[in-house]
Parts: C-alpha cells; structure tokens; sequence
C-alpha cells in the first residue's frame, strides 16, 4: 500500500495547471485569474460628486448657518452623465448629482440636506470645508497599478472591478471538461423499477454536483455494464472533449472489473492507498487524458473525492488555497481504527462561542456503503496511520464541510 500522502501528491502531479484562455466576464465566476490585471484607467476616473447637492467654493459658504444662510446664484445643473461641464465663477453655484464631474473651480459640495433645494437661487445653511463630499480621480485605483492579481478568484466584487476599469474579458484559468464514468452492471437509472441484484445509480449524481461546484463543466456517462468492449465503446470516442476523466468502481481486486481490466497497460496503474474508506485507486493517462478511478461505494467515491480529486482540481484550475479547513475538536464518543490505514469517519463538528475546542462525534459506522450518514455529516473526523483506538473526549482533525453536503 501507498501513503494517502504520496496518493495525493500523484493525482495532482497528473492534473498539472489548466490552460489560460480569455473569456467574457459572464463566464468567469469562480475562475482563478492566470496573470495580472493591470487598470486601463483610475477609479473614479474623474473628480466627481459623492452626494445630490450643490458644487461651491467653499470660501463662498464658510460663514452659512441655519440662522444666516448664505445665498448664491444656481449657474448650472451637472447631471451624472454630463461631459460638458462648465467652470464654477466665484459666488455661484451649480447643481450637481451624485457621480457628476466637478466643475473647475468647485472645491466642496453641499449636500442638497442642508439647502433649501433652490433651482435658481439656492440658501445654504451650512459651510462645506474643501474636499467635502468630493470622490477624487484614482481614489480607489490608480492607471496603470495592478487592478487584480493573478491567482485570484473572481467573484461579484472582482469581476465588478475588472468591469469598472475598462475590461470585458480576463485570462483565466480554463475550466476543465470532466468526463464522469459510473460503472457497474447492477446499477439502475431512475425512476426504472429495480429487480433483485438491481440498485439505483448514484455516484454519477454526486460526483458531478462536487465537480461541478468547484467551476468544471462536467458530461457524465451512467450505468456502463461491466464489459470491457462496451466500456471502451462508451468512453473513447468522448475523449478528445475531455481534460480529465473520473470513473467510479471496477478497480477492486475481484472479477468483472471493468475499469482496472480496461485500463491495466493502457497508461492507468492501479494501487492500494492505505486509508479507509476508499483503499483502490488509480490513476494515469488513457490515450493522452488524464484519468482518476475511485472505488465504487459511495462513501468510498465522496471520500476520495475530497480527499485527492478536490485538491487537485483546484490546484489545476489555479487556486492557492485547495484544502478544507482543518480544526481540532473533542470526541464525544470513542473510535477505533484499522492500524496502518488512516481512516475518514463521517461526523458532526460543533463548536459554541468561548469554548477554544469543539466537539465532534461519528455519524454512522465506518463502511462505506453508509451514504445517509455522510447526508447528515458537516465533517470528516481524520484518524491518523498511528492511531488504532481513540478515546472519548480525546483531540483529533477534523475536515470541515459545508453544512450537511461534501462539496
């Protein structure tokens, strides 16, 4: 058997770095950026308004209170939008929206608060020092900085920012078409009627929600029997769409394994990784793509998945943070573990204000056919190689997921 260390280390080496590539900014979210995004202008590319009001001199307003207002002549309306904007003589004012460029010569704007809203003469009833209520050019950004940094990933407030200093495309990171393969000639699709021997297909569903949620763009293949030909036929001629390939089952040590038959020589080697759930693995290249065969049973398919897939994929796609967060917590009851193996215990990690410690507990036993108990996990409690029996109230690592899914 192999260290889950080395395993992993392997499976992301396979992966290497996605292509960059230039998309529009609709198709970037969740992206990672592939290099540098440098401001095409400043923000705010001009001086402008930060309220509805009336552009001065503040000289002009600095004597005004609500009991001597001070009066000036409205001269201009300065809608935002407006490209023409006339000077600001001295002992006049102009009317000026929220965002509209400053005239020269304004220095302070009044909010339209603290007037009495005049559209031709306007009473200000309060002074406004220089500087007041002004957004000034290159406050947020200067040109020509660097606007976005490569290895970010782009949500709303970035993809906002790349819009806002002129851009409509970024290069980033491609996503990765993922090819997922579910074998196994006892498996069934829904709503199909089940016959004895029969189970529903559903490590497809899952595999392709968790690679879906980290910004891949998945085919699945249900259901194929365990016949080499057939899973051959199936799966070739959708290789050259594929950056990657996932298969789940066939890679056990016993007859009718599809997978491992149809790969063994092929470019794919297939080992025993020492961890429970999820011992057989494979990975290598069939025809040039790269290829990751996980286990058949669920849980076996979601633990590999988060414990080698996901990393790797977010390596590929150019993340710098790929691991869960990882925390230590108290066990509410004890756990045994097979020596030489580490084992990944579903559980549920609690955590309460002021406690520096939190709680966790198993969820289910420790087969991997225990799909409902990884429903109703926030966690994976990890016991390490070293550890056979873990007692109540001892420390261990705790992955945590997002509440009650495993991607």
């Amino acid at each position: 058997m192999i260290s889950v260390d080395t395993y992993r280390a392997a499976v992301t080496e396979l992966l290497g770095t996605a292509a960059a590539t230039a998309l529009p900014l609709a198709e970037c979210p969740g992206l990672v950026l592939a290099e540098d995004v440098p401001a095409g202008v400043s923000l705010p590319p001009f001086d402008n308004s930060a309220m509805d009001g009336y552009a001065v001199r503040a000289v002009d307003v600095a004597s005004a209170t609500a009991a001597t207002p001070v009066e000036l002549p409205v001269a201009e309306d300065i809608p935002a939008g407006r490209t023409d904007v006339p000077p600001l003589l001295p002992g006049t004012a102009h009317r000026i929206m929220t965002g509209a460029p400053m005239p020269p010569g304004a220095d302070a704007v009044v909010k339209v608060e603290d007037t009495d809203g005049g559209t031709e003469k306007v009473s200000i009833r309060e002074p406004a020092a220089v500087g007041t209520h002004l957004r000034r050019t290159g406050e947020d950004v200067t040109a020509g900085t660097v606007a976005l940094h490569a290895g970010t990933v782009l949500g709303p407030a970035q993809l906002g920012l790349a819009a806002a200093v002129g851009l409509d495309r970024l290069t980033v990171h491609a996503p990765l078409r993922v090819l997922v393969v579910s074998t196994g000639s006892e498996l069934v699709t829904q709503p199909q009627e089940l016959r004895h021997g029969q189970i529903y297909e559903s490590n497809s569903i899952m595999l392709a929600a968790a690679i879906r949620a980290l910004g891949c763009r998945v085919e699945v293949v249900r259901s194929v029997v365990d016949d080499v030909e057939e899973f051959r036929s199936a799966i070739e001629p959708r290789l050259a769409d594929a950056d990657l390939v996932v298969t789940s089952g066939g890679v056990s040590a016993g007859a009718y394994e599809v997978v491992k038959d149809s790969l063994t020589g092929a470019g794919v080697e297939f080992v025993k990784v020492a961890m429970q759930p999820g011992g057989p693995q494979g990975n290598g290249r069939w025809h040039g793509v790269p290829v990751v065969t996980l286990p058949g049973n669920p849980v076996s398919v979601l633990v590999s998945f988060e414990v080698f897939l996901r990393p790797a994929i977010l390596t590929a796609l150019g993340h710098r943070q790929v691991d869960r967060l990882r925390v230590r917590a108290r066990l509410t009851e004890s756990l045994r573990s097979p020596a030489g193996r580490r084992q990944f215990r579903r559980g549920f990690y609690s955590h309460h204000d002021g406690e520096v410690t939190g709680e966790v507990g198993p969820r289910g036993g420790p087969g991997s056919h225990l799909l409902a108990a990884f429903a109703q996990a926030n966690c994976l409690i990890e016991l390490p190689e070293d550890v056979v029996d873990a007692p109540e109230g001892s420390e261990v690592d705790v992955l945590v997921l997002p509440t009650g899914t495993s991607v």
